[in-house]
């Protein structure tokens, strides 16, 4: 077995995680793949409303204003960038993240996109073929919001990412892969592993699935918090791979952060569904196999993970337009804060009324924090806080009607109980509610493409 090593780094773990997470990657020690993990089923959604206002855009703006500042230094140190950048528009991404390669001086470089993944505009035919898109949850026909549908986007896996860095890309760009298969798409081209090497591509998926969230495995959103040195200069997670499939998690030293078994763990059983049978695009991994084990300080070691083939299908990712939304927060001060809160919010759903415009019950919304409101039922209730924050919202088909709420907030201050504050923020507007469709379809009908062009 060769004793080859491969250093795999997460330097972004969604869209708008610190920009300083690359470069500070970059700097700080070695590695020879960088990953950024943007999208999340709602990202995708509004990537396309953002290209339905502008064809230039609808993929990760972050991505390409990072790439112009790290293009130097990654060429430099030889270290390739694997990224989910390109949202619902890849060629857009491209041709921008060449342009920021060439405006920092840097030639030489090869870029990939990797398409495939969307498959909005081909849904009439798919339905033809026979793929129903019923709801994978529900099970309702999808014909009740094919109208509503913004995006539809199939999680592609490791082979074709594997594919550009085979074509000699140094920077691959794709849609809706998951997030395990950036990190699994540089293993199985630098080992040379086989897609049916189930094993290994198993371990590589729990390599990245406890990559993708950056420093949530290094103490980051850990529960024992205080434990964790340095937060601001919290360490990202650098995986350090063997071609046997096992790895060790670790960061660069000198970094703030801890990497034990119980911050890894905790990130590895991070929205975890059946352990027996964690499925992606690549394999299906038995997390209950995993052997964890501390390795040194700031370090642990991972082996024994088992996996098996994966399912015929494509999980497809799919937003539609759900209505509308509208939400207001405000301060309610001194005594009798909670009885004020509650005269408020009549106020105002009376005012709905008068307007014209009232709000069923059901889509009313109220909150009031400082009254242990986020642990309804298991806290009991602080009675007579000093002071509260109060949000209150509702939702709807119409946005016109929601955006009278918003311009009734506001009179609160001269017409209701005294003791209110916090209008800084001004008028609320409406907001588009984008609902979430899961689905699956048969592979054999997705057409993944690969596309190299050099700076």
């Amino acid at each position: 077995m060769s004793d080859k090593k491969v250093l795999v780094a997460n330097a972004q773990g969604f869209w708008g995680d610190s920009m300083l997470g690359p470069l500070r990657l970059i700097d700080e020690g070695p590695i020879d793949y960088l990953t950024f993990d943007y999208l999340a089923e709602i990202t995708m959604s509004i990537m396309q409303k953002q290209r339905l206002r502008d064809p230039n855009l609808g993929y990760a703006t972050d991505f390409v204003k990072l790439v112009g500042k790290i293009a130097r230094k990654c060429k430099d140190k030889k270290i390739k960038i694997i990224a989910n950048a390109g949202g619902v528009n890849l060629k857009a991404c491209l041709a921008a993240t060449k342009k920021a390669i060439a405006d920092a001086g840097v030639t030489g470089l090869k870029v990939a996109i990797v398409e495939g993944d969307d498959i909005l505009d081909q849904l009439p035919a798919l339905r033809a073929s026979g793929e129903k898109f019923a709801n994978l949850d529900t099970g309702e026909d999808i014909s009740t919001v094919i109208d509503r549908l913004s995006s539809a986007n199939v999680y592609i896996g490791a082979k074709p990412i594997a594919d550009a860095l085979a074509q000699g890309a140094d920077i691959v760009i794709t849609g809706r892969a998951t997030d395990p298969s950036l990190v699994v798409a540089p293993l199985v081209y630098e080992f040379g592993w086989s897609m049916t090497d189930y094993d290994k591509l198993a371990s590589a998926t729990v390599m990245g699935h406890i990559l993708e969230c950056g420093p949530q495995c290094t103490g980051g959103n850990y529960t024992h918090w205080k434990k964790v040195p340095d937060l601001a200069r919290i360490g990202y997670p650098v995986a350090e791979a063997s071609a046997d499939g096992s790895f060790a998690i670790t960061k660069h030293a000198n970094t703030g952060g801890l990497i034990t078994v119980e911050t890894v763990t905790s990130q590895l059983l991070y929205e975890l569904g059946d352990p027996v049978n964690y499925l992606g695009p690549d394999c299906t991994a038995d997390f209950t196999t995993i052997r964890i084990a501390q390795d040194g300080e700031n370090r642990v070691k991972v082996t024994g993970v088992k996996g098996s083939a994966p399912t015929p299908t494509y999980k497809v990712s799919m937003s539609y337009a759900n209505g509308y939304k509208i939400l207001n927060t405000l301060c309610v001060s001194g005594p009798d804060a909670i009885e004020k809160a509650h005269v408020m919010a009549d106020m105002v759903w009376k005012r709905m009324e008068m307007h014209g415009a009232p709000v069923p019950e059901e889509n009313r919304f109220l909150e009031l924090f400082g009254t242990n409101v986020l642990y309804k039922g298991i806290v009991p209730a602080n009675d007579q806080p000093h002071e509260i924050l109060m949000r209150i919202g509702a939702k709807g088909k119409d946005a016109k009607k929601l955006d009278i709420l918003g311009m009734e907030i506001a009179p609160l201050v001269t017409s209701g109980p005294q003791g209110v504050t916090g209008f800084a923020s001004g008028r609320s507007r409406a907001t588009e509610i984008v609902g979430y469709w899961p689905a699956l379809m048969d592979k054999t009908k997705v057409k993944t493409s690969v596309t190299v062009e050099e700076v």
